[in-house]
């Protein structure tokens, strides 16, 4: 069975740091691309950062680049979302999710497959 779980959400002061975690079992980890995805209430849910695992190639959006890195360890099947320079718009409940065939590195809507059940960051001025 196919698992991800999301862990590390929690309240944070603007400019503060938060290190998410995915943890996943059930699939050859090495072949997959792992996405972070968040969605705010009452927005669609977007792409933040993602991984190909077998390379370690990542890609970011732009309203997190230079302040988020994705990175994995692969002896734990754990991807990880460090996010520095908090700010209340990035207030979200944060999704990981899988892809085994990745075209689009960050639209949640293609490609991935598996999703976690999401943690919720929550941002204070």
């Amino acid at each position: 069975e196919v698992q991800l779980v999301e862990s590390g959400g929690g309240l944070v002061q603007a400019g503060g740091s938060l290190r998410l975690s995915c943890a996943t079992s059930g699939f050859n980890f090495e072949d997959y691309t792992i996405g972070w995805f968040r969605q705010a209430p009452g927005n669609g849910r977007d792409g933040v950062a993602s991984i190909r695992i077998s390379d370690s190639r990542t890609f970011y959006a732009d309203s997190v680049e230079g302040r988020f890195t994705i990175s994995k360890d692969s002896a734990k099947n754990t991807v990880y979302l460090e996010m520095k320079e908090l700010k209340e718009e990035d207030t979200s409940v944060y999704y990981c999710a899988a892809a085994f065939v990745m075209t689009t590195p960050l639209n949640p809507y293609v490609d991935y497959g598996h999703w976690g059940q999401g943690t919720k960051v929550t941002v204070s001025s």
